[in-house]
């Protein structure tokens, strides 16, 4: 097994998608936590969508860089979805619902009326699931990921109490002068950065368990922010470098692999805590 591995490990592209997979699983986790907190985990879900819409306007567009377009496409909206779920006749939930059905469908119409593709069915659950697309990443998107989790990690080293006080109480953050919102916007625009980035790692409709999973099975054992965030971070880089290195062994999709990962560490976890109470 170790020769396998070793092996495939010798590719520079397995050792791309591996440190891909690494700073995708540290970005999504500390994202996760205070959207879950927020009740608002389900925006991962809908960016995704979106993101899956823009990529393919760039396919249809033969755009070789779909990045560029993708990118500030998910941004928008992120800023969108903010704004207009603060609407009292336009609930969050439902805006998010409405955009992320509009855009998968205004996306795989575009893709059938002018993709130029000879393999359509296969290129669409490649970018629904991830299956072969974290194997063609690029050094310009593995730079692109570094910075990215850099800004992630900087940005919750820097406003740590900032986005505790909005997370867990916005309203009397507002009391104290806080510019929530712009703390709340912070956190749109970096998630909706991160999901154009994981699109690459698991696909467009499993990106929300990169979000969700990790932060919840780190509640099962801690109580405290700070130990959930960190639990969070520890958890979901095991299940991606475990998911990876099985994926490779057992030749399954790379991102559904970590997905499974992250449930069977969930179940784990939730075992414990039965444990741990009694």
């Amino acid at each position: 097994m170790l020769e396998v591995v070793g092996m495939y490990f010798g590719y520079p592209f397995v050792r791309r998608a591996m440190l891909v997979g690494i700073l995708i699983a540290l970005s999504s986790s500390l994202l996760g936590v205070s959207l879950v907190l927020k009740r608002f985990s389900f925006i991962g879900d809908g960016l995704s969508h979106v993101a899956f819409g823009a990529m393919a306007v760039a396919t249809v567009l033969d755009v070789t860089n779909d990045t560029a377009v993708v990118l500030p496409v998910t941004v928008a909206c992120a800023v969108l979805l903010l704004r207009t779920g603060q609407n009292a006749k336009l609930k969050g939930d439902a805006v998010i619902a409405m955009i992320s059905v509009g855009a998968l469908a205004c996306g795989y119409l575009l893709l059938n009326l002018f993709s130029k593709s000879a393999n359509l069915s296969g290129d669409v659950c490649s970018t629904l699931f991830g299956s072969t697309a974290i194997l063609t990443l690029s050094v310009f998107d593995v730079w692109l990921c570094m910075v990215m989790s850099l800004l992630v990690v900087m940005i919750f080293t820097v406003f740590y109490h900032r986005i505790f006080a909005v997370t867990f109480d916005e309203t009397f953050a507002l009391a104290t002068g806080m510019k929530a919102d712009r703390y709340n916007l912070l956190i749109a625009v970096v998630t909706a950065s991160v999901i154009v980035l994981a699109m690459k790692l698991v696909g467009s409709l499993l990106i929300s368990a990169l979000i969700i999973f990790p932060a919840l099975s780190a509640m099962r054992l801690f109580r405290s922010f700070r130990g959930v965030i960190l639990a969070s971070a520890v958890l979901s880089v095991f299940c991606a470098v475990l998911g990876i290195f099985l994926s490779i062994l057992v030749s399954t999709p790379v991102g559904a692999t970590i997905v499974c990962m992250n449930i069977a560490v969930f179940t784990l976890c939730s075992l414990l805590e039965v444990c741990i109470r009694r």
